[in-house]
C-alpha cells in the first residue's frame, strides 16, 4: 500500500531539516563522550570562542581538548597526558579528580539546585559565609557572594564608592593600582588592570584609575641599596598618586598579595604594612586582591595572614571550590557593611549565580578537606622544595631568577643571564608564541608562557605536588628552554 503523501507541513519540515551534522549518526545527536578528535576539532574551530584566543591561528592546526582530569594531570582527546602546572588556571587547588566535591554538589543538587540569595538565604550560603569570616584576618565578617574573580573585584570597588556616598564624601571614588597588574575583565575590573594591551580595545574605559609602580626587584633601579628600601619607596608612590589626585577623591588601593602579571612579584619587606598605613593616613580603603592569592596557593587560607597585614576587603574566587564550580566572594569588614545595616539602605548590586547552592556546598567539601590533609601545612613545608628543584634551571643563560612564594612562581626569562639584559619585543613574541608553546607541549607540561611585561613562564601546580611533581617539572622545562636557547 502507498504511503501517505506528506501533509504541507511535514514537507515544510522535511525541506527545513539540514544536511546531517558531522556529529550526528543516522539523523540522531552523537553522544560526546563518542566523538572522535578530527570531529571535536572541527566542532571547536566552528563553533567554540576560546577565551583570550586567536582563533585565527586554529585554522590549520588542532585545537587542544582536555577530556579527561588524573590527579595533577590533565589528558588530551588523543590520550597525552600533561602534569597541569598552573593548576588550571590556578584552580585546581586539590587537581582534577576529588570526588568529595562531585558528591557535594550531586547531593546539593538533589536536595536544592538552585535559589538566588536576593533577599532571602539557604543553608549552603550561610555555612559558607560564616565559615569564611572565622577564616578571613580581623574583622572581615560580611561575605559578598560572586561567580568569580572579575566580579569580586567589580563589586570591591562598587562597595568602596557606595560606602563613601554612605558616609558623606561622596568625592571619594578613584583607584589606585599597580603597574602590570591584571585584576579582571569586566569593565570595571579592567579599568583598574595595568595592562594596556589588554584594555586598548575596549576604550573608554572607567577613567578614574591611577597607576603607581610593582614591586619587581629584578628590575629595580639600582640607586636601590636592598629590596626592603625599594619596596618601602614603591609603596610611597602610592602615598605620592593620593596627594596628586586629592585624597578627598580616593576610594581605594587594590593590591595582590604576589602580583601575578609579570611573573608573581612577591612583596618586598614591610611593602604591605606600609601600604596599610598610607590608606589608614587618608581614609582610602585597602583591597587585597586574592583571586590567586587565596585557598593555599601561597600556604595559607589567604595571603593577608602570610604577610602579616590587614585588608578591608578581601576579593577571592577561583581555589575556594578548587574548579569544581564556579564560585567568587567578596568579605568585607564590618565598617563597611555597617552603614547598610539600617532599614531603607541596600547596597544595589548582586549576579543571578552568586553563591549558588551546589557551589557553596562544594566549597565547603572543599573547606574541609583543607582542614583534614593539612593542605595549607604542606605547601609550607613543600614550597621550598619546588623553588630548589626550578632553580636548577638557573644552569640555562635564557633563565634570570626564579621569584614568587608557595606554589606560585615563576622563571624571568632573559636575552643574557649575566647582564640580565632583555629580549627585544620581536624575539619575545617569537620566544612566547611560536618557540616555547610546541616545545612545552612536546615536553608534557602544561604552564603559562607570558610576555605581559618580559617574558616569563608561571608554574602554580596543584596544591597535592610533592617532589616527584617538581623533578617532571623541572625535566619538562630544561627540555623546553634547551630547545628555545638552540632557536634563538
Amino acid at each position: 500500500m502507498p504511503s501517505s503523501p506528506l501533509t504541507a507541513t511535514q514537507a515544510a519540515t522535511a525541506q527545513a531539516v539540514p544536511a546531517q551534522h558531522p556529529g550526528e549518526r543516522n539523523g540522531l545527536r552523537q553522544p560526546a563522550s563518542e566523538a572522535g578528535p578530527a570531529q571535536l576539532n572541527q566542532a571547536a574551530r566552528r563553533h567554540l570562542w576560546m577565551h583570550f584566543t586567536d582563533l585565527g591561528s586554529f585554522a590549520d592546526t588542532e585545537v587542544p581538548i582536555i577530556v579527561r582530569g588524573d590527579g595533577p594531570y590533565v589528558v588530551d582527546a588523543r590520550g597525552r597526558r600533561y602534569l597541569d602546572g598552573l593548576s588550571g588556571l590556578y584552580t585546581s587547588q586539590l587537581g582534577h579528580t576529588v570526588p568529595e566535591l562531585a558528591e557535594a554538589a550531586a547531593r546539593q543538587m538533589r536536595e536544592l539546585a538552585y535559589t538566588p540569595i536576593w533577599s532571602r538565604a539557604h543553608t549552603p550560603a550561610i555555612q559558607l559565609a560564616e565559615r569564611l569570616a572565622e577564616l578571613a584576618p580581623g574583622d572581615l565578617n560580611r561575605v559578598f557572594f560572586t561567580s568569580g574573580g572579575s566580579e569580586s573585584v567589580e563589586s570591591a570597588w562598587k562597595l568602596a564608592k557606595n560606602y563613601f556616598k554612605l558616609v558623606g564624601k561622596p568625592l571619594k571614588h578613584k583607584v589606585v593600582a599597580r603597574s602590570t597588574a591584571y585584576h579582571g575583565t569586566t569593565h570595571g575590573a579592567l579599568s583598574i588592570t595595568g595592562l594596556a594591551g589588554m584594555k586598548a580595545q575596549f576604550e573608554p574605559l572607567v577613567p578614574t584609575t591611577l597607576r603607581v609602580p610593582n614591586t619587581n626587584t629584578y628590575r629595580a633601579p639600582e640607586h636601590f641599596a636592598s629590596d626592603s628600601e625599594f619596596g618601602l619607596w614603591a609603596a610611597d608612590q602610592i602615598r605620592v598618586a593620593i596627594e596628586n589626585e586629592g585624597p578627598d577623591t580616593v576610594a581605594a588601593v587594590f593590591v595582590e598579595p604576589v602580583q601575578n602579571a609579570g611573573g608573581c612579584f612577591a612583596p618586598p619587606p614591610g611593602y604591605l604594612q606600609r601600604v596599610r598605613e598610607i590608606c589608614d593616613q587618608y581614609d582610602v580603603l585597602m583591597v587585597s586582591d586574592e583571586v590567586i592569592c587565596a585557598f593555599g596557593r601561597l600556604g595559607h587560607y589567604f595571603g593577608a595572614e602570610r604577610y602579616g597585614y590587614q585588608p578591608d576587603i578581601i576579593t577571592c574566587a577561583k581555589g575556594i571550590t578548587s574548579g569544581f564550580a564556579p564560585l567568587g566572594a567578596m568579605i568585607a569588614s564590618d565598617r563597611l557593611a555597617e552603614p547598610f545595616l539600617t532599614g531603607g539602605t541596600s547596597f544595589a548590586h548582586g549576579y543571578t549565580f552568586a553563591g549558588h547552592p551546589a557551589a557553596a556546598a562544594v566549597a565547603l567539601a572543599n573547606l574541609d578537606i583543607f582542614e583534614r590533609d593539612g593542605v595549607n601545612a604542606h605547601v609550607r613545608a613543600n614550597e621550598g622544595v619546588l623553588r630548589t628543584s626550578l632553580e636548577r634551571l638557573l644552569d640555562l643563560p635564557i633563565v634570570g631568577e626564579v621569584r614568587g612564594d608557595g606554589y606560585f612562581l615563576a622563571l624571568q626569562l632573559v636575552r643574557d643571564q649575566q647582564s640580565k639584559q632583555a629580549f627585544t619585543p620581536e624575539e619575545g613574541h617569537r620566544l612566547v608564541n611560536r618557540i616555547l608553546p610546541p616545545a612545552m607541549t612536546e615536553a608534557g607540561l602544561y604552564c603559562r608562557i607570558d610576555n605581559r611585561g618580559e617574558p616569563v613562564i608561571q608554574l602554580a601546580p596543584p596544591l597535592i605536588c610533592d617532589q616527584r611533581h617538581f623533578d617532571e617539572i623541572e625535566q619538562a622545562l630544561r627540555s623546553a628552554l634547551t630547545t628555545a636557547v638552540e632557536a634563538l
